[in-house]
């Protein structure tokens, strides 16, 4: 049986890939999207709760995880985000497997994924896209969200492989500096190509 052509679709902080893979959504793509796979599984009942809990006591409750709070004991400890890791990144996995058993008939899927490079996750898709902006454009979008700082900012890029780099990498880029007229239609051309190869 022949699988879906799987898509790895990743950028940088402030790049747009959210508004990029709602685009491929918008188009009838099925995208995974490993931030809200991460979001429910932390959320209330999510079920690493109660590992997270017991790996880092008093950072859940009602709502599921405290974000905040966990983010203080992992930020800038690589032991402790390693250990997070190592409980996140499996369960990830796992949905992200039922995922493609779910939508096994399509032509095209899209792993959104935003650490795809640095996790080496490269490997798991058939092409990689990534959404790119110029870096005034990445600056301001970054800064318009809540309770940025520029040292936040440096520490989030500090994880992240540059931009060059991550072009140089690509089988494709979708340059979200343009109007998003201009970055829907690249990314309608792109459906196009990978659902129907010449």
């Amino acid at each position: 049986m022949s699988h879906p052509f799987i898509l790895g679709l990743t950028g940088s902080i402030g790049m747009g890939k959210s508004t990029v893979a709602q685009m491929f959504a918008e188009l009838g793509v099925p995208v995974f999207d490993a931030d809200a796979a991460v979001h429910r599984l932390q959320g209330p009942q999510g079920r690493l709760l109660g590992a997270i809990e017991a790996a880092f006591p008093g950072t859940t409750g009602q709502g599921g995880v405290d974000r905040a709070a966990l983010g203080a004991r992992v930020f800038g400890d690589a032991e402790a985000m390693a250990r997070l890791e190592a409980i996140v990144h499996p369960a990830v996995a796992d949905e992200r497997e039922a995922f493609l058993i779910e939508h096994a008939g399509q032509k095209l899927i899209v792993f959104d994924i935003p650490l795809l490079f640095e996790k080496g996750t490269q490997d798991r898709v058939d092409a990689v896209a990534v959404v790119s902006a110029d870096s005034d454009t990445q600056r301001r979008r970054v800064f318009a969200r809540p309770g940025m700082t520029p040292e936040k900012f440096a520490a989030i890029l500090e994880r992240q492989i540059p931009d060059a780099e991550k072009r140089a990498r690509a089988d494709y880029v979708i340059d979200t500096g343009c109007s998003i007229e201009q970055t829907r239609e690249a990314v309608r051309d792109l459906v196009g190509k990978l659902t129907n190869p010449r």
